[in-house]
């Protein structure tokens, strides 16, 4: 896989680089597989050494902030430390809510089973905030939920939303299933459904923070992957 470079590069600066990663990515090397492509390894040979920030999920795409220098680095990770720099994802759940902004506060334990999810844990998960916001409703099928994480656990909004009954469609792992496909929304013949997406359904479309060097307050937003547009445009006029 590589990324060209005016596919992906929202901004870049001598002290920054940000990116709309694709899905399917890693941040990282692999664990298991340290020759599989990751995001540093595709950017440094055009930009140079960078630093991870933060990191998404493989299957998520949107926006990332990576670092071009160590002073950069440090006054970045202090920003998410102190919990200044504000993320914002939209996620496609399975069903409708009823209602239109709910703040989940429930404590979260990473690898907490089996299937090594993050799974809710009273007495001793860390504390996780997710804010919630129904953006559209599509019938009764389908939702598009803003996700501000208050905290930094892993697989925060994942985690969050299946607990409360939504899902990410086409998130295996937390019960969204393997795939979103075109019968879930059209009444078709079996032999003309197509899956639309086939990766949990959440993308980091906006991040605020910070310049290191500036000091300034920068927004940066991602477009939608090409999955996830396709969902969207597929689903018709909204039930607000």
């Amino acid at each position: 896989m590589s990324i060209p470079p005016h596919d992906c590069i929202l901004h870049v600066d001598e002290a920054i680089l940000v990116v709309n990663k694709p899905p399917g990515l890693p941040t990282l090397p692999d664990g298991y597989n340290r020759a599989v492509p990751h995001l540093k390894s595709l950017l440094e040979p055009d930009f140079g050494r960078l630093w991870i920030v933060h990191r998404l999920d493989r299957q998520t795409s949107g926006v990332i902030v990576l670092a071009r220098s160590a002073a950069a680095h440090r006054h970045l990770n202090l920003q998410f430390e102190r919990r200044q720099v504000v993320k914002t994802y939209h996620a496609l759940v399975l069903g409708t809510p009823t209602w239109d902004e709910q703040t989940i506060r429930l404590p979260l334990r990473a690898n907490g089973d089996r299937r090594h999810r993050t799974v809710v844990d009273p007495e001793n998960g860390k504390p996780a905030v997710t804010e919630l916001n129904v953006k559209q409703r599509f019938e009764d099928k389908i939702a598009l939920i803003e996700a501000v994480p208050r905290t930094g656990r892993t697989h925060q909004i994942r985690a969050h939303l299946a607990a409360i009954g939504y899902p990410l469609a086409a998130d295996e792992l937390y019960g969204g299933g393997k795939a979103f496909f075109l019968s879930q929304i059209q009444s078709i013949a079996s032999e003309y459904d197509i899956p639309l997406i086939e990766r949990a359904a959440l993308h980091a479309v906006s991040l605020e923070l910070i310049h290191p060097d500036q000091l300034n307050n920068l927004l940066f937003r991602a477009p939608y992957a090409n999955d996830f547009v396709q969902v969207v445009s597929l689903l018709g006029d909204p039930r607000e």
